[in-house]
């Protein structure tokens, strides 16, 4: 039997993506966010929802642009620092002793030592309520060469990352596959 639960944000998994902008003063900052997603196909199309009070609501709002840099589990103490430390109080890069590097596409730094990055240009944002939604424009996507299959596009495997589950507060590494997409199904189709 189901139990009924007050409605809330408890979705599962949310991604561990670290989302990184410069400020007014050019500093490099980046912020660990777990609303966000793949929104649109063509063209390609990231969202990331933040609250205002953050401080780099600010600086997306300013420069028009953020990068998405995704860690592997090797570095989930960085991506919660990230997540729990202002950008307006501290240098995250000097603290974490991780790269930030300059997009050669968007107004925006990624965190190098992170294996796969998504660049943005935002296209629209939306109120939401507590957040505001950017929708980015996938511009540009770097992947280590180490995380990429034959066809050259990334293995999650590979790449290691981990998801945020809300209601417990925990980060879950992912485990051995449970199916081929768009083939498992296909044994119901009758």
């Amino acid at each position: 039997m189901k139990k009924r639960i007050k409605p809330n944000t408890l979705a599962m998994p949310t991604p561990v993506w670290c989302v990184g902008s410069y400020d007014k003063d050019g500093k490099p900052n980046v912020m660990t966010i777990a609303w966000g997603g793949i929104c649109n196909s063509s063209p390609p199309m990231l969202t990331i929802s933040l609250r205002k009070a953050t401080y780099t609501y600010g600086s997306i709002m300013e420069r028009g642009a953020y990068t998405v840099s995704i860690p592997s589990t090797k570095h989930v103490a960085e991506a919660d620092y990230f997540g729990i430390a202002s950008g307006k109080d501290t240098d995250k890069f000097a603290q974490s002793g991780l790269t930030p590097v300059r997009s050669e596409v968007v107004d925006a730094p990624y965190v190098d030592e992170f294996p796969l990055i998504f660049e943005c240009k935002v296209v629209e944002t939306t109120e939401l309520g507590l957040h505001t939604q950017f929708v980015g424009e996938i511009v540009g996507i770097k992947a280590e060469e180490n995380i990429l299959n034959d066809k050259g596009l990334p293995m999650i495997g590979a790449a290691d990352p981990f998801v945020f589950a809300p209601a417990t507060r925990e980060y879950v590494a992912l485990g051995e596959m449970a199916g081929t997409a768009f083939s498992i199904g296909k044994k119901l189709i009758k």
